[in-house]
């Protein structure tokens, strides 16, 4: 048995401010009451929240406040991410700090959610880490996750784990609870996906084992998450088939087609290119109004307010 013991920190986030005090207060509660935890993980825009304008130069002081903070709690620590700026750009960044407080990488989001998170431009570099005599870590962020072919690279690089902060507060968690799952299991990996609460999201944190298992599902309030996996469970797996049954990375790496789809400027994602842009919904499009339907609109609208005025209950002298 190869065990490590990993806890998600589910916490109350406000935007347009630090919470790195918080954050500092929520570690030292975790390591004292759970000495025996060896990495913490934060939500996605956990430092400032989702506020652009709070964009930090890495590496920069922040960076420096969270190096001391593993090295004084003895633990990995991935503290979400934050908004970076670099050369004029702004990323959506994340970070990994050893136990004695060094910066062992940064991971750019690759997929923004657009077009809500404008002004974000994507990462293109994968994150792996190893932890010495324990196994292989990947990075992802939120919305990454919608994309199977982040996550199947890092399985392909050899990730037994695949770390996820997030920062969800729509409608859409239960989808995405689904779509952690279904990421777990089929690429035979640990799954901890850590949201916020407050401007940080709606909690519903999740964990997930190789045999697509759910460890824990986390509530909407403020929760600490240890919990102590096996890494031999994921080499096992991955050896005999998911619960003894199905092999896909095996047979990922064995297949016999190539996909098209990946070849830029093929004919095979023709359709794709049919669907327009990334943009948001204008007003009276989601009812799915042309111009001149909203124009006819309006026009109703207005009769009908004048209508409204003239067949209104009577007024009381």
């Amino acid at each position: 048995m190869t065990p490590f013991a990993i806890a998600g920190i589910q916490m109350h986030i406000t935007a347009g401010q630090s919470n790195i005090e918080a954050m500092r207060h929520k570690l030292d509660v975790l390591v004292t009451r759970f000495p025996w935890v060896q990495m913490a993980v934060f939500s996605e825009l956990c430092v400032f929240g989702s506020v652009p304008r709070d964009a930090q130069t890495l590496p920069g002081p922040i960076e420096d406040e969270f190096c001391q903070m593993a090295a004084q709690s003895n633990v990995w620590l991935i503290p979400g991410s934050l908004f970076e700026r670099s050369d004029g750009k702004i990323y959506n960044t994340a970070l990994v700090i050893d136990p004695a407080g060094n910066v062992v990488g940064r991971y750019r989001k690759m997929f923004p959610f657009r077009p809500y998170e404008e002004g974000v431009e994507s990462g293109s570099e994968f994150m792996l880490f190893d932890v010495p005599d324990v196994g292989r870590f990947g990075l992802s962020i939120c919305y990454d996750m919608w994309f199977p072919e982040t996550s199947r690279t890092l399985a392909a690089m050899g990730a037994e784990v695949i770390i996820h902060p997030s920062l969800t507060d729509t409608i859409d968690r239960d989808v995405e609870l689904s779509i952690a799952r279904a990421t777990a299991v089929t690429n035979q990996c640990y799954f901890f996906d850590i949201n916020g609460v407050g401007d940080g999201g709606v909690g519903r944190s999740l964990i997930i084992g190789p045999s697509g298992y759910v460890i824990h599902e986390g509530g909407g309030g403020e929760e600490l998450i240890p919990v102590e996996i096996n890494f031999d469970r994921v080499r096992r797996e991955r050896h005999n088939g998911i619960r003894g049954l199905g092999q896909p990375l095996k047979s990922f790496r064995d297949r016999t087609v190539d996909f098209p789809v990946y070849r830029r400027g093929g004919t095979a994602d023709a359709y794709l290119e049919s669907l327009g842009p990334v943009a948001k919904p204008a007003r009276g499009s989601r009812a799915g109004l042309s111009s001149e339907e909203k124009g006819a609109a309006g026009s109703a609208s207005s009769m009908d307010k004048t209508a409204s005025k003239s067949v209104g209950s009577p007024r009381r002298e």
